[in-house]
Parts: C-alpha cells; structure tokens; sequence
C-alpha cells in the first residue's frame, strides 16, 4: 500500500512513485464521447477512467469494429448534428482515436 511518509503528498515512498500512473484528463467533449460509447454499445471491458482522447476506437482500447463505428457515426450525427458520411476520404483520422473524434465533432456540431 503506498501512504504517505508523512502528511504531505510530496512524501510517498520510492517504490510508490515508479508504480504512480500517469493521468491525462479530457475535456467535456471527449468526456461525453466516451461516456456515450462506452455506455451505448456495452464496453465492460473499458472503464471511463482509463479512457483519454489518445484512446483507440479501434483494435486495442476501445476496441470497436466497421459496425460500432457505423453506431457511434449514427449517435453522433443525432446528439451533435454532425454529419459523417462512410465515403468521407477523412474518415480514417476521423475516428482513429477519441481525440480526434472529439476534435471533428467540435469543429462541425450544429445542435
């Protein structure tokens, strides 16, 4: 267990700090992003706090598929008002990570 040697913070064993992870934060966009494909298509195996706007959508962290991605596509479009069209030449760095996906959902929303 990693406590304090004191009651400072700043305090922690050496052994604690080579075990410490490091945390990005997101924004309420990539937050609200996550929140709904993670809750939408039923990923148990990624909770949100191990999610950061560097998060694959596809292959290793959140693991979707051409199906999901036509699901989130859809979700987005309906809460966002963005549209993401499949013959989109961009869509490859659209949807690599939930960054990025973020990113084309700011720039392009309408509700």
């Amino acid at each position: 267990m990693c406590r304090p040697l004191v009651a400072s913070p700043r305090h922690f064993p050496t052994s604690c700090v080579a075990r410490k992870k490091t945390i990005t934060t997101m924004n309420e966009l990539e937050t609200e992003l996550a929140t709904l494909i993670i809750g939408e298509l039923d990923i148990a195996d990624l909770k949100l706090e191990d999610a950061s706007a560097d998060t694959p959508l596809y292959g290793d962290g959140f693991g979707l598929d051409s199906i999901d991605i036509l699901e989130i596509a859809l979700l987005v479009s309906r809460k966002y008002g963005v549209e993401l069209r499949s013959d989109n030449p961009d869509n490859k760095t659209i949807f690599a990570s939930l960054g990025s996906l973020a990113a084309y959902v700011a720039a392009n929303r309408t509700l």
